[in-house]
């Protein structure tokens, strides 16, 4: 799509959505104050917190930052007015509990400088604890068409920057997803042009007991109803290779749904809670029937290859 071509570097604009103060707010907000290439905006959105007069202290320790409090709407039609607050060329959104290490912005704005078609560029990302210790290393990798981004190479709202053109041509974040905004997000921002990988670990995704996406239910629900509507937007436009990509990613979703219910199943039986362990079988045995038969399916076809 097009964009402006002015022989300066674009200037980059930082939102932070949250309902929250929070154990992590500080260092996340820290971690765009030591930018060594500094953020042109940094915007805070209050979305109805609490206690606001704690959040409002904590955003005080970084000069940069402005706060705008709002009444509470959801994290998209709160990141979504963040971004109305801000004038830059590119836009990178940070949770309130995860960091970037001190080159993330730099090396977003190098590759998007590069790569002037890009509407997106988006670098690998590990998950660490609460403590800031590595979980699951980064697994990102390069998207190379439209088709690719929908097969899921790893992008995520924590790791991406978007041209600000961009996030206006498709009207931000769809506020009717409370869970999933950011895949939806992705999918639109795919079809307006490429997306240019930072091969480097520049965001660390916090995973703790109050992240929203441990709600796996919610989640997978939302994902497959977001995957399911572009899906039929392809379909009817007789793209089939995005509908064969769009089908491989809700086999994804799918074997998530069973990973996940898995794994809250396990943590139930060593809890002793036997009737939240079933309750969990229960679900993903509704939610996605028929994607342990694919599992074993799949293993089968690349065992006979």
């Amino acid at each position: 799509m097009p964009h402006p071509t002015s022989g300066t570097a674009p200037r980059v604009s930082v939102v932070v959505a949250t309902n929250r103060g929070g154990p992590f707010l500080a260092e996340a907000l820290a971690s765009v104050a030591a930018q060594t290439l500094p953020a042109d905006e940094l915007v805070v959105v209050d979305d109805g917190s609490p206690e606001p007069e704690a959040l409002r202290e904590i955003v005080a320790e970084v000069p940069a930052a402005r706060l705008v409090r709002r009444d509470a709407a959801g994290v998209s039609a709160a990141r979504n007015a963040g971004v109305l607050e801000t004038t830059g060329d590119l836009v990178a959104f940070l949770d309130d509990d995860d960091r970037w290490h001190p080159e993330r912005l730099r090396r977003h704005v190098d590759a998007m400088t590069a790569r002037p078609d890009a509407v997106v560029s988006y670098c690998a990302m590990r998950t660490i604890d609460e403590a800031g210790t590595e979980l699951v290393p980064a697994d990102q990798r390069p998207a190379h068409d439209q088709a690719d981004v929908v097969r899921g190479p790893g992008v995520m709202l924590p790791n991406l920057v978007v041209r600000r053109e961009a996030f206006d041509a498709v009207g931000g974040f769809d506020p009717a997803y409370r869970q999933g905004e950011d895949l939806d997000l992705v999918l639109k921002a795919a079809a307006l042009g490429p997306f240019a990988f930072v091969d480097d670990v520049l965001v660390d995704y916090r995973h703790h007991p109050t992240n929203t996406t441990r709600s796996h239910r919610d989640l997978a629900a939302s994902l497959r109803t977001i995957l399911r509507h572009h899906r039929a937007v392809a379909l009817a436009a007789g793209k089939r290779d995005l509908v064969d990509a769009y089908d491989e990613r809700l086999g994804a979703n799918d074997r998530f749904a069973w990973w996940s219910a898995a794994r809250a199943a396990r943590s139930a039986l060593a809890a002793r809670r036997v009737g939240a362990a079933l309750a969990e079988v229960t679900w993903v045995a509704r939610f996605a029937p028929g994607a342990p038969l694919r599992v074993v399916l799949r293993r089968v076809r690349r065992v006979t290859r």
